[in-house]
């Protein structure tokens, strides 16, 4: 399941988004005869990046955090 299209973190991927909206309102049979499939799948692609990256820098956020608590609790354990 994709994010929503109109947020911050997906504004790189909002021009593809918009392409494949155009392919879409072309119509029924435009879609089922593969029309959409090349604008599709650089959307898909392009949020799946924006999405690698997001986890890659949420996973470094938060060894820094551990880091973090792993001193707190070392100065707490050390003066008491």
């Amino acid at each position: 399941m994709h994010p929503h299209l109109h947020t911050k973190d997906s504004a790189p991927c909002e021009e593809l988004a918009n392409a494949l909206e155009e392919c879409s309102a072309r119509g029924f049979l435009w879609r089922c005869a593969g029309m959409c499939t090349k604008p599709k799948h650089a959307l898909n692609m392009c949020l799946r990046a924006t999405r690698v990256d997001r986890t890659a820098k949420n996973r470094e956020e938060a060894k820094q955090k551990r880091e973090e608590v792993k001193k707190t609790w070392a100065d707490i354990d050390a003066n008491s």
